[in-house]
């Protein structure tokens, strides 16, 4: 019996015995869509872990007030020695810095008429904008004159405009944020959420405004900042700056022992970030491989008890001349077919899934062709690899006992 011989009977086989076959294919169509669904939902993991990284930018360090032992429930207690003079400072003798944003943040209810929202709010300077990547959708943002004049202005995030003022043009208007009445000079637009932070629900005023009239927060250094943040001109002198930022600011505090400052690297954290999304890809990956494996062993229980079913046929064919090779081949045959049919079905429920986790989540899952491959071709040599023992239990039958039997 040649090759098309033995697939057209394996295939009548398992179309006359439905049921089982579609028993039988389960574990691998819940192998194959698990594998693809989870490579593409770390993918989609990476890529949102990315965006978010790179919606503060890449070339971006961070100096955030306290050493880096320091708990955020301590910083009260800490002396406030990281100021906007600092700022200033870095931008001016650090040659690869290309803007420095200082940045004085706090949770604070915005009212508007008998609207009130929470809202995170920053106080801050101009170069805001570029260096943190805003964009305006309408209006305009702060100037240096807004800072050194203590102006009660206001630029709103698209979210919390539209919560305030609904569709109304919010230009103009006053807010009332901890009681200071604040003019609405801007609105940007969509920014998105980061780490957390729903930069569309968030608000920015002049600096000065939010230290003296807002939080009334003092400090005998200068004008206290709770995070700096510097553009960096190119990314491959990330390192360097960093070194000459943390050198600088120790000089300026004249620290001798531990740092009341961190600086955090955006290129070391996105490594970090894509080093775990990989890790825990990995992880759910082999989590869901096993799946396979016991829908491979499911293939191997389901084939041997038909061949203790099937002594007859089998019997019967070698008693006409069907060869040991030709029941081996059929019974092997059989089993790759199972476990590509439960292969190819199962690629179609892992892409449906990852198209439904695209729809309805942030995540951004991908397709992944490699995966796909992968998945069914591992199906297809599971199938064969527990379909082996069957098979040749079956090929080794004596005719004379198997007719017996029947």
């Amino acid at each position: 019996m040649n090759f098309i011989e033995s697939v057209k009977m394996a295939g009548q086989t398992l179309v006359a015995n439905k049921t089982r076959s579609s028993l039988t294919m389960i574990g691998m169509i819940i192998g194959n869509a698990s594998v693809i669904a989870m490579i593409g939902i770390g993918e989609g993991a990476q890529n949102f872990v990315g965006g978010q990284v790179k919606s503060l930018g890449t070339n971006v360090l961070i100096v955030r007030a306290g050493g880096p032992n320091t708990s955020r429930s301590a910083l009260r207690n800490v002396p406030q020695t990281l100021i906007v003079e600092d700022g200033k400072a870095i931008a001016s003798q650090v040659p690869s810095v290309q803007g420095v944003s200082a940045e004085l943040n706090s949770s604070e209810l915005v009212r508007y008429g008998n609207k009130n929202v929470s809202s995170l709010i920053f106080g801050t300077i101009p170069e805001f904008i570029t260096v943190r990547n805003f964009e305006m959708a309408t209006g305009r943002f702060l100037t240096e004159l807004d800072v050194k004049q203590n102006n009660q202005v206001v630029v709103l995030g698209s979210e919390l405009a539209e919560k305030l003022f609904d569709n109304a043009n919010p230009l103009g208007e006053q807010v009332r944020i901890k009681n200071v009445s604040m003019k609405v000079i801007g609105v940007f637009a969509p920014k998105g959420t980061s780490f957390g932070t729903n930069y569309d629900n968030s608000a920015v005023v002049p600096i000065a405004t939010m230290a003296n009239r807002i939080v009334g927060r003092k400090s005998p250094y200068g004008l206290a900042v709770t995070s700096l943040f510097i553009s960096i001109q190119d990314e491959s002198k990330m390192d360097a700056a960093q070194f000459q930022v943390e050198n600088l600011l120790r000089l300026r505090h004249k620290i001798s022992t531990e740092d009341d400052f961190t600086v955090r690297n955006q290129k070391d954290l996105m490594a970090t970030m894509d080093s775990i999304s990989g890790a825990l890809t990995l992880l759910l990956t082999a989590v869901a491989s096993i799946s396979l494996l016991v829908g491979g062993i499911g293939i191997m229980n389901i084939m041997l008890v038909s061949v203790s079913q099937r002594t007859q046929e089998i019997g019967l064919r070698k008693a006409i001349g069907a060869s040991q090779q030709d029941i081996l081949f059929q019974f092997i045959i059989e089993a790759v077919i199972l476990s590509a049919a439960g292969g190819i079905v199962g690629t179609c429920v892992g892409v449906g899934g990852i198209l439904l986790v695209g729809n309805f989540t942030p995540l951004q899952a991908g397709i992944s062709p490699v995966a796909i491959a992968l998945a069914v071709s591992v199906s297809g040599t599971v199938g064969l690899f527990f379909g082996v023992v069957p098979a040749r239990q079956a090929s080794k039958l004596d005719p004379i006992a198997a007719l017996r039997s029947a």
